[in-house]
């Protein structure tokens, strides 16, 4: 005989895992005035991407989940693709308050893939969505020749959303949402352009350095 397994509530503590541990790398982006956006920590030591458009009003901060506030500076900002890294300024000491995203290879997403996203909207802090993956393709870059790879989503956004992370049914970051890039809401940058973007950047940073 067969016994019944109550799996009512299983899916439902899974995501409730994943989406506890994607808030310990999620962060708020205020802007003063212009209110917040997200942003995500992608490097240890506070390497944190976000939206350009999220940073682009003048001064910023960034603040966590639990209330601490860190100053902030933009190291590296693609405005045609709606991106940019900032460095937050800690301590050794606080440098576990900013765990890093686990980053997963958006090139083997399909379309139907489950998509989870988490961020500010309209002020609600850590607030969370879910959808599916409904179109890869491309758009046109802002305001410049050329176009780049986005994630179409039927999740929800809205704003305070942009900046954060689109993730899969296991936590791991696919794509940044934007809000910008594409026109339309639903739209993410994927992970491995973000991480080509990221390499780049500190990779300059190091030769600089040297």
């Amino acid at each position: 005989m067969i016994t019944p397994i109550d799996l009512s509530n299983t899916f439902a503590e899974s995501l409730s895992g994943v989406f506890e541990r994607a808030g310990r790398s999620l962060v708020i982006v205020e802007s003063g005035r212009h209110g917040a956006g997200a942003g995500v920590v992608w490097r240890p030591r506070g390497i944190i991407v976000t939206n350009y458009h999220v940073i682009s009003r003048g001064k910023f901060h960034i603040r966590l989940l639990n209330g601490k506030q860190y100053p902030a500076s933009l190291i590296a900002r693609r405005p045609e693709i709606d991106l940019a890294i900032l460095q937050a300024e800690i301590s050794q000491n606080d440098d576990p308050d900013l765990p890093v995203a686990p980053i997963a290879d958006s090139r083997g997403l399909r379309i139907g893939h489950i998509a989870l996203a988490i961020g500010h909207p309209w002020g609600q802090m850590g607030a969370v969505s879910a959808g599916i993956i409904s179109g890869l393709g491309s758009v046109p870059f802002q305001g410049e020749p050329g176009s780049i790879q986005v994630i179409r989503t039927d999740v929800g956004l809205a704003p305070g959303n942009s900046g954060g992370p689109l993730m899969n049914a296991h936590g791991g970051v696919i794509g940044i949402n934007t809000m910008i890039v594409g026109g339309d809401l639903g739209v993410a940058i994927p992970s491995h352009l973000v991480e080509a973007f990221v390499e780049e950047t500190l990779g300059e940073r190091l030769r600089q350095a040297m």
